[in-house]
């Protein structure tokens, strides 16, 4: 695989207490690459491994003005494990949320700096997934957005549908990545997004390359000069392509 979808980035004001929230949430463990990097994964996971996608939050001094276009799904395995999780939840600083989402069997929470994230009612679907079921993805085309994610990471293409598409990594391991229908959105920074590793990272810019190629376009979030590349997709979700720092 070219490209490997390793983790979610998280923008914080405080990113050691984001990444305590969700390495609580998770049932995993932290670690710090740096000032103001916090990395969240499974405890022993060596990375990168298609089994998790792991979380790494990072604080910047103002991620307010922003929208949720990214966000983390939560299995459960009964009704009791969801009840039970969502009270630990509350207890670790998460906040009920409204996203429109009305009368529904999930329960939608925000973290402790307001990212939203679901809690969902046991699917069979999940089952396997680990603590994070779905990394979703909020767009305009969902079959558009399918056809350049499959080619950028080689996912393997699970459901798709004018609402909705799933793909989840070939070695049929970790969670899904979900493509939703949702009314498109003014272009702004993003808080949540993804970061890809090139395999080997010496790739690194034949794989931007290729992703341009797929209709990828630069983006500028104030990175400067910085060892990973961001890029936009074809309806303006940033993400990252990691590099040797």
């Amino acid at each position: 695989m070219a490209l490997r979808l390793v983790q979610v980035n998280i923008k914080a004001r405080d990113d050691a207490a984001v990444g305590r929230f969700w390495a609580e949430a998770l049932g995993w463990g932290v670690s710090s690459e740096g000032p103001g990097v916090t990395n969240v994964e499974p405890v022993g996971f060596h990375w990168p491994d298609p089994a998790a996608v792991c979380i790494d939050v990072v604080k910047v001094p103002d991620p307010e003005a922003v929208r949720y276009r990214v966000h983390l799904d939560l299995a459960t395995t009964s009704e009791a494990h969801r009840a039970e999780l969502v009270a630990r939840l509350r207890e670790l600083g998460a906040t009920p949320a409204d996203v429109g989402q009305g009368d529904v069997p999930w329960t939608v929470l925000a973290d402790p700096e307001g990212n939203v994230f679901c809690v969902l009612e046991p699917r069979e679907v999940y089952r396997d997934t680990g603590p994070i079921a779905a990394v979703v993805v909020d767009c305009a085309d969902p079959r558009a957005m399918l056809r350049f994610w499959r080619e950028a990471i080689g996912w393997t293409v699970h459901e798709a549908s004018d609402d909705f598409a799933r793909l989840r990594a070939p070695e049929g391991v970790g969670p899904y990545l979900e493509l939703l229908r949702a009314p498109a959105e003014p272009a702004v920074w993003h808080r949540v997004h993804i970061d890809l590793l090139p395999d080997p990272v010496e790739n690194q810019a034949a794989e931007v390359a290729r992703l341009r190629a797929l209709g990828a376009t630069p983006a500028d979030v104030g990175q400067g000069d910085v060892p990973w590349k961001v890029l936009a997709d074809p309806e303006g979700h940033e993400f990252c392509v990691l590099g040797r720092g």
